[in-house]
């Protein structure tokens, strides 16, 4: 038998060898939820980001633009609705509540998670049938 001197690490008492005792579980690991990229996101903001993402994604003003068009109002009229909805929606949400609108669907909150910034929801949305396309006032013409 050789004697091999280790001399990885000088001075450092050897490790002593387990007895029958089995080695400690390791902490069971949950699945966390992490936010969304915050490059990503000032992109999109400032008009960076991908095209595919643009066209994708419906901002406040486009939604304001579609329901002038849709009903007829004036901008000026429609915008304070618009917000006041996006508002109450957000409280809503904000306290925990499921959303039943039709023809948007039911919204339940699946999961969720705190962060020092805010909070993640992951949603689910369920459609019965597929939203139906209101009239215009073009389309009664």
């Amino acid at each position: 038998m050789s004697t091999a001197k280790d001399t990885s690490r000088k001075g450092a008492p050897r490790a002593k060898a387990r007895s029958g005792k089995a080695a400690p579980k390791p902490k069971s690991t949950t699945k966390t939820l992490k936010a969304p990229a915050t490059d990503n996101i000032s992109k999109v903001a400032l008009g960076t980001g991908n095209a595919n993402e643009q066209s994708t994604t419906l901002r406040k003003k486009e939604l304001i633009e579609s329901v002038v068009a849709r009903t007829g109002l004036k901008k000026r009229d429609a915008k304070p609705v618009v917000e006041a909805m996006l508002a109450e929606l957000g409280e809503s949400l904000a306290a925990g509540r499921s959303l039943n609108l039709p023809p948007l669907g039911r919204v339940r909150i699946n999961r969720e998670k705190t962060l020092a910034n805010g909070r993640v929801m992951i949603v689910k949305v369920r459609q019965t049938n597929p939203p139906l396309k209101a009239k215009t006032p073009a389309d009664e013409v």
